[in-house]
């Protein structure tokens, strides 16, 4: 699973790497974090009919339009390849809303025999940002006035598949990392069945490297460059 991610660039940077053409505000106002959590603001990149590829914020656990509390988003931070396309709560935003999430790499623990975890940073070896395949979703506050503005929650969750080569030896699953050749398609509003859609996530990612880390990125309370750092 990916529940713990880095994402410290600031938005024009993220816009300039991933071709952005319009950078919503609330993006712009998401707080470069070393210490990414479920619920919390993350930016996404979309692709919008009328205006292009937009970047804008989103809040990180997917709450689909029929849910009747938002509080599901925290159970569906992730959504694994292998059923995605079949979960009435991502079916939907396979076909249609797809998006992207940049970050500078993401945290995953090894299961020790001992019982005990160890926390792993893992990036991109080029040190580029990566793109995570993602979901979006609009949910309808049914508590709000039609005329607040603050009536629609945009959620999204990042897509995961069985870990390979090394990285199988720190955790079973890895988010999707899309090669940046590949964002264009899976951003292509034209695609609208599921077996087009992940046609768009290839055999092939780009090539990460990981290093041991210490215990405080467990804290969802800390926050700090440092946590990426390695450890003996």
């Amino acid at each position: 699973m990916c529940g713990r991610y880095a994402s410290f660039r600031q938005a024009q940077e993220l816009a300039d790497a991933f071709d952005v053409d319009e950078i919503a505000d609330e993006a712009i106002d998401v707080h470069p974090s070393f210490n990414v959590a479920p619920t919390d603001q993350v930016r996404v990149v979309l692709e919008r009919a009328d205006s292009g590829r937009q970047m804008h914020a989103a809040r990180w656990g997917l709450v689909p339009a029929f849910a009747s509390d938002p509080k599901i988003g925290v159970r569906m931070i992730n959504a694994r390849i292998e059923t995605v396309a079949e979960k009435n709560a991502f079916a939907k935003s396979l076909r249609t809303r797809r998006c992207i999430l940049p970050a500078d790499g993401y945290y995953e623990w090894r299961k020790n025999p001992d019982g005990s975890k160890t926390p792993h940073f893992i990036h991109r070896a080029d040190a580029a940002p990566l793109a995570f395949a993602g979901l979006y979703a609009f949910w309808r506050d049914p508590s709000k006035a039609e005329s607040d503005p603050n009536r629609w929650l945009l959620s999204t969750t990042i897509l995961t598949q069985p870990a390979r080569s090394q990285l199988a030896g720190i955790h079973d699953r890895e988010p999707v990392v899309l090669r940046r050749a590949a964002v264009a398609q899976w951003l292509d509003l034209s695609v609208t069945t599921p077996e087009e859609a992940l046609a768009a996530i290839a055999p092939e990612r780009p090539r990460l490297q990981f290093h041991r880390v210490g215990p405080q990125v467990g804290n969802v309370r800390v926050d700090s460059p440092a946590l990426i750092e390695p450890v003996d």
